[in-house]
């Protein structure tokens, strides 16, 4: 006699399923985007940018490391770090190696919140329900070691961008010199967009208007953490063409048909991950390409860094 299978029966073998795999396989299936972005002047050749974010390191996650590493193969002309590079204190040894051949590059990053606090036990159904971005505060609690992971980044060369402002000129005959306006990460209340935009002076954006930008340099990006909107509002009244982001992990968790589920700032989730606009600005959202470690799913939603080519405007 046949044996039937009852559907709550198939409704939980499916579920214990897709739990498996959002656990051990897609949180290892790591992809890398391109995209082409036309923010540069004309007669400037096409600029790489490699942006890596939210590696939330865990020791001992040795295939995210060699991923990492062999992203230098790319040759990018510069390296963008957006923040939340740790998920456990015992993780810049492990980071700091696995970003060695990138740190070889030009670069610049700034930091998140868990580079700054120490990752503790979440409750996933309050991130499912998004919170309120409003009531984040600076942040409580132990500390990771931070200023070893940002001293490992200096000591390699890469820029700063916590609330300030740089400018490099990249090699090469008709290297472009590009100017970095970043804050510090939003998500806990720690940017200060003043500060950073004081350097800014108008230029022009066309016969017909204007924009800031830092004396002397070819285009000005903006770099932040979160992608609240108060910083993007900020950065696109400025006119800065292109603005670099994470925290999102995309969602992590996506559904067919609909998307990321939440973003965990004020963003909406159609931007949550990839290339899109934000007023007249591109906004480019990275997904990310790890988790919390109290939380080590992702569904519908690969770890990912990203290969930005930047081309004249037509």
């Amino acid at each position: 006699m046949r044996k039937t299978v009852t559907l709550p029966l198939a409704l939980a073998g499916a579920a214990a399923s897709g739990l498996a795999y959002a656990h051990k396989v897609e949180p290892n299936l790591f992809r890398l985007r391109r995209y082409d972005v036309p923010v540069l002047p004309r007669g400037v050749r096409p600029l790489r940018i490699l942006q890596v974010s939210d590696i939330h390191m865990i020791p001992e996650q040795y295939r995210k490391v060699r991923w990492l590493r062999s992203l230098a193969a790319l040759e990018p002309d510069f390296v963008v770090n957006t923040g939340d590079n740790l998920s456990h204190p015992d993780g810049i040894g492990p980071v700091l190696d696995a970003l060695e051949p990138l740190m070889a590059l030009p670069g610049a990053f700034v930091m998140g919140s868990n580079d700054y606090l120490a990752a503790k036990p979440l409750n996933p159904t309050k991130y499912l329900l998004g919170g309120d971005p409003s009531k984040r505060t600076r942040g409580q609690g132990p500390m990771n070691d931070w200023p070893k992971l940002r001293d490992g980044f200096l000591k390699a060369g890469w820029l700063d961008l916590t609330n300030r402002s740089d400018r490099i000129t990249l090699p090469g005959a008709s290297g472009p010199t590009i100017g970095l306006l970043g804050v510090d990460d939003p998500h806990i209340r720690r940017d200060d967009y003043p500060t950073a935009a004081a350097h800014l002076t108008e230029t022009s954006a066309g016969p017909h208007s204007t924009a800031r930008a830092l004396p002397a340099t070819d285009l000005t990006l903006g770099i932040v953490h979160a992608p609240y909107r108060r910083v993007l509002d900020a950065m696109s009244a400025d006119g800065l063409p292109l603005i670099l982001a994470g925290h999102t992990h995309g969602g992590q968790l996506r559904l067919p048909l609909f998307g990321a589920l939440v973003t965990n700032c004020d963003l909406d989730r159609r931007r949550a991950a990839g290339l899109s606009t934000y007023g007249d600005s591109h906004l480019h959202v990275s997904a990310g390409c790890g988790t919390s470690r109290y939380a080590q799913i992702r569904f519908c939603c690969p770890p990912e860094a990203t290969l930005l080519t930047l081309t004249p405007r037509s």
